[in-house]
């Protein structure tokens, strides 16, 4: 029982940080495909670096995104 107590809030907190990903995901999708769809397939700090370049660019909400993310 003291098991299950332990994980119910490992799991309430791994489900709440995918959420946050999937709504950063929602967020940026369209701008990565827009703006840099060419380094999509060189990882997430390379595709991140291009959003940066292009933050005057990019929509609102991936704006806000990144800045709640401390970009």
């Amino acid at each position: 029982m003291t098991k299950l107590l332990f994980a119910i809030p490992l799991i309430l907190m791994a489900s709440s940080a995918s959420a946050q990903q999937k709504q950063g995901h929602d967020a940026c999708a369209r701008d990565v495909s827009r703006f840099c769809r060419a380094q999509m397939q060189d990882g997430d700090q390379i595709v991140l670096a291009c959003l940066k370049q292009n933050r005057a660019r990019i929509s609102k909400p991936c704006q806000q995104m990144l800045a709640s993310h401390g970009q």
